[in-house]
């Protein structure tokens, strides 16, 4: 599976901006697909996950009710929809792919089998 993310950007704090990660692979839909970010001088970090199906999502304490992660397994994408944006969400904005087996770990980047190249987000005060 090989990952483009795209979307980020520029953006005053409460805006928002849309990342998109499509995904190359027919079994795109097998796989749970994370966001994480990375600020420099931090180690990684879980945003949000979603299932297979799309219908379990999970999301870090830092961003639940600001952020919405989706996807459409028909065009082989994932999506986090990011509103209410704050300087503490500058950062580089990774996708990446965990087998469905391991949804347990969804959080834990060492688990993810594929990861994209990153976004930049960076929210100005």
């Amino acid at each position: 599976v090989q990952l483009q993310a795209s979307g980020g950007g520029l953006v005053q704090a409460g805006g928002y901006l849309r990342l998109s990660c499509a995904a190359s692979g027919r079994t795109f839909s097998s796989y749970v697909m994370g966001w994480f970010r990375q600020a420099p001088g931090k180690e990684r970090e879980f945003v949000a996950a979603v299932s297979w199906s799309g219908k379990n999502t999970y999301y870090a304490d830092s961003v639940k009710g600001r952020f919405t992660i989706s996807r459409d397994n028909g065009k082989n994408t994932v999506f986090l929809q990011m509103n209410s944006l704050k300087p503490e969400d500058t950062s580089v904005y990774y996708c990446a792919a965990l087998d469905g087996l391991s949804i347990r770990f969804y959080a834990d980047p060492k688990r993810y089998d594929y990861w994209g190249q990153g976004t930049l987000v960076t929210v100005s005060s």
